[in-house]
C-alpha cells in the first residue's frame, strides 16, 4: 500500500506571455533570490543570491544572469527603458559590490536588488495591466 504523505512542491510557473503569467515568474524568480530561507531565531529573510555569493566570481555571475532575466521579463512587459535602466543599475550594483570578498558577502543579505526590481514591474503592470493583480486572500 502507497504512503499517503503529501508532497511540497513549488507551484508550477506558467510559460505564457501574458502579463499576468510574467508576473508570477518574476514574483517566483524574486523569491527564489531573495526570501526563500530564513535565518533562524532572527527571522530575516535571504535567497540563493546572498547564499551564491560566498561562492567567489561563478556565484555572483550566475545570480547576475538571474537577475538580469528579471530585467528582460520587464522588457518583453514594454517597461520604457529609463525603468529597465533602473533596473539594470540595480543588477549592476548588486553585482559590483556583491563580488568583494567579505564586505560584498554582507551587503549580497541586506541589498535586495531583485525586490527593488520587482517593485518596479509591480508598480508598472499595476497602473498598465491591473488585470494581472493577484488577489491573496
Amino acid at each position: 500500500m502507497e504512503s499517503e504523505r503529501p508532497t511540497r512542491m513549488m507551484p508550477a510557473v506558467p510559460l505564457g506571455r501574458e502579463p499576468h503569467h510574467i508576473r508570477q515568474r518574476i514574483e517566483a524568480l524574486e523569491f527564489i533570490l531573495e526570501r526563500s530561507f530564513t535565518v533562524p531565531g532572527w527571522g530575516r529573510k535571504f535567497g540563493i543570491d546572498a547564499l551564491a555569493g560566498l561562492i567567489p566570481v561563478a556565484g555572483d555571475l550566475i545570480t547576475a544572469a538571474m537577475s538580469a532575466y528579471l530585467v528582460w521579463e520587464a522588457r518583453n512587459l514594454g517597461l520604457p527603458k529609463w525603468k529597465l535602466a533602473r533596473m539594470a543599475l540595480n543588477v549592476g550594483i548588486d553585482t559590483t559590490l556583491g563580488a568583494v570578498p567579505l564586505v560584498g558577502d554582507a551587503f549580497d543579505f541586506f541589498y535586495r536588488s531583485n525586490s527593488r526590481n520587482l517593485a518596479i514591474v509591480k508598480k508598472h503592470l499595476d497602473k498598465h495591466h491591473p488585470e494581472s493583480r493577484i488577489i491573496e486572500g
